[in-house]
């Protein structure tokens, strides 16, 4: 009952969101059937005409279908960019098959002596196809109608992956964020949807041959209102359009505390970290959220935004290790705070570069580095116990990760097992809870406000100062959860708001609060 409380809580407080969202996959879903369908079935009805070329025209569709939908999604963006063009296309294609299959079996199934009589009578073979095959055939055509767009309906929750909007908004940012409650936001929507659309078409084929010309005005007018249902929230949105990966628009830290304190709304596209930036610089979105030591901030000449309000915390990174760990392997603690100090802001932002633009290994990256400063030792032994190290998806815990295990390995006896790319914050933070890992690296802010979540007047008391915060941090951790956090790296990967420098000086945009009433 708690759970269904809460669920209906997030409901409550996030209805216009959830409207919009809802809108823009009812106009991705439909606008893919409504092209899949012109399509589709003229071309079942001319294979089933021209038999030899069924097997042609069928295998090739099917091909369409056996390719993984984020597969063909990332395919695509390098040809038609982010946004609903490379989604609807993709779901475009996904609608084909079923469309086109049930239309050239509705049609050859036709009974043959049935067929016979009606050419005996007179009938043309135009006559022919529309006054008995595809009457006959329009419960099969209506079938395959249906199951593409339960499959279509399913298939757009990734077009939030790509900035497209939608109802995957929700469920990325809940797996991102650990969140069952965000997860079932998208998906009972997404799954309401289904249904619809499976019953609208259900009752659509119900209706009989004489009401369709006395229902066409209704049918003329409903296509182009479902088309459009995409665009509706965008025609009162904001000026700015922000590209804002899931966990920065879940996180109390993120979007929600930006909007608290600058009173600041942006007509937000959900990406994936690695299309942002590219986004930006290709002037598809406005803003983006992003990270003060990422590399792609000069390759794409980008302009971060001063944080005049203080917004985001300190995120001062640190390994996060098991207490049990620290204490049965002292060695690895002295390893790791070794390197505290070394990890500067601009030598972070370097690494970051050398991976992102220069393609260089993680732990290439990671070696060459430890070897500058004369801390990287051949490894001892693979003999000893397995210790995993986790990392959440983003290149800058891939090059730590690899650091750290390197440096544990040269002077530790255990097997080091590196578990990277793991989808977010909690994920994280519960496999190093459960055992599942023994390291991975963490930021204070992240510490304070995702994983602790203390008063805001606690929050607000220390917010400024780094040292008050990595204090309170760490004997919170040590006290609630048997976690430890050791010594700083030395650089404040805090979140930031990146522009165009070409917007910005244009503009007159260099802090947050520039952008507000403009």
């Amino acid at each position: 009952m708690e759970q269904l409380n809460t669920l209906g809580q997030f409901f409550f407080d996030n209805r216009e969101k959830l409207l919009e969202q809802s809108l823009e996959h009812i106009g991705l879903t439909f606008i893919s059937l409504l092209l899949a369908a012109l399509l589709a079935i003229p071309l079942g009805i001319w294979i089933s005409k021209h038999t030899r070329w069924s097997s042609w025209v069928l295998g090739l569709t099917g091909i369409f279908q056996t390719i993984p939908s984020i597969a063909l999604l990332g395919f695509l963006l390098p040809i038609m960019g982010i946004g609903v063009q490379p989604a609807i296309f993709c779901l475009f294609l996904y609608a084909l098959l079923p469309i086109l299959r049930n239309t050239y079996t509705g049609i050859l199934e036709v009974d043959a002596s049935v067929k016979e009589a009606a050419l005996g009578m007179g009938l043309s073979l135009g006559q022919l196809l529309r006054k008995v095959e595809l009457p006959l055939a329009l419960p099969v055509i209506f079938a395959g109608l249906r199951t593409a767009a339960v499959i279509n309906v399913g298939v757009a929750t990734l077009a939030a992956y790509i900035g497209a909007g939608g109802l995957g908004e929700f469920i990325f940012g809940g797996i991102a964020l650990n969140n069952t409650t965000m997860i079932w936001a998208g998906a009972i929507p997404a799954a309401l949807l289904a249904i619809i659309f499976d019953q609208s078409l259900a009752l659509l084929q119900r209706w009989q041959p004489d009401k369709w010309v006395k229902n066409t005005r209704f049918l003329i007018l409903l296509i182009p209102v479902l088309s459009s249902a995409y665009y509706w929230p965008q025609v009162y949105s904001p000026h700015y359009i922000a590209g804002f990966e899931p966990e920065f628009v879940g996180r109390k830290d993120g979007y929600p505390n930006l909007q608290a304190i600058y009173g600041i709304k942006f007509n937000t596209q959900i990406l994936n970290n690695a299309l942002m930036y590219k986004a930006v610089q290709e002037g598809e979105v406005d803003v983006i959220s992003g990270y003060s030591t990422d590399g792609r901030i000069l390759a794409y000449r980008l302009r971060v935004l001063e944080d005049d309000q203080y917004s985001f915390p300190p995120y001062y990174c640190s390994p996060l290790i098991r207490k049990d760990v620290a204490e049965k392997y002292p060695e690895i603690g002295e390893a790791l705070n070794s390197l505290s100090g070394l990890l500067t802001d601009s030598v972070m932002t370097s690494l970051n570069y050398k991976v992102d633009f220069e393609k260089l290994p993680p732990a290439q990256v990671a070696q060459d580095f430890l070897k500058s400063v004369g801390l990287w030792q051949a490894e001892r032994s693979d003999s000893g116990e397995k210790l995993a190290i986790g990392s959440k998806i983003f290149t800058e815990q891939y090059i730590l990760a690899e650091m750290f295990g390197q440096l544990i390995e040269g002077v530790a006896d255990v097997e080091v097992d590196l578990i990277l790319g793991l989808g977010g914050t909690k994920i994280c933070f519960e496999a190093l809870q459960r055992g599942d890992i023994a390291i991975y690296p963490e930021y204070t802010g992240t510490g304070l406000l995702v994983l602790l979540s203390p008063p805001d007047l606690v929050v607000q008391r220390m917010i400024r100062d780094r040292d008050a915060v990595f204090e309170y941090v760490a004997n919170a951790f040590e006290t609630n959860f048997q976690l430890l956090w050791l010594h700083p790296l030395g650089f404040n990967n805090t979140y930031a708001l990146m522009i165009r420098e070409d917007m910005g000086q244009k503009k007159g945009i260099r802090k947050i609060s520039d952008l507000v009433g403009q």
